[in-house]
């Protein structure tokens, strides 16, 4: 069988076609996928990165933190006792008569064999001033003392005067 000229570049351009079409289903296309598919893995891995950088930031200021009280608790007065700290500061800031109860107590923290030393102190008939002073003297001192609660209420019928109930945290050495 004889093809004319004409018909033999019609067959080719149908195979050339035809091959076009295979080539892009099963070259092309999946090039193109698997492109697209690392391009998504490599952001969502940069994005893991940059989380684990950030990870690693927060961990490096734990640990900066960490070694910074580690410190201040080797400088802590060795006999300290954070009842009679508190009861030495009532007497500097001029507050001792007005403590109605200061309750000592000890809890474990999970996991760990340091535990949690508390004072839970109740102070009336004082005003704001003190307050204040003794607040800022527990805050402020060398000791990493920690106001965990604090409840102030009016004292009686003069208004200058409150009544406080606070619980004073600290860790064991």
């Amino acid at each position: 069988m004889k093809l004319k000229k004409r018909e033999k570049n019609l067959i080719y351009l149908v195979v050339g076609f035809i091959s076009l079409i295979i080539i892009s289903m099963f070259v092309v296309t999946p090039v193109m996928e698997s492109r697209e598919r690392l391009e998504r893995v490599v952001k969502v891995k940069a994005g893991i990165i940059e989380k684990m950088i950030e990870k690693k930031k927060e961990y490096n200021s734990i640990i900066k933190e960490s070694k910074e009280l580690k410190g201040k608790f080797t400088k802590r007065d060795k006999g300290f006792t954070l009842f009679s700290f508190l009861d030495r500061l009532s007497g500097e800031t001029g507050i001792k008569d007005n403590i109605a109860y200061m309750k000592p107590s000890t809890s474990s923290i999970k996991g760990s064999a340091k535990k949690i030393i508390s004072v839970e102190i109740k102070l009336q008939g004082i005003n704001i001033k003190q307050l204040v002073s003794y607040l800022y003297k527990i805050e402020t001192s060398k000791n990493i003392l920690f106001v965990r609660r604090l409840s102030i209420s009016k004292s009686g019928s003069q208004k200058e005067y409150i009544s406080a109930v606070m619980q004073v945290e600290t860790f064991e050495t």
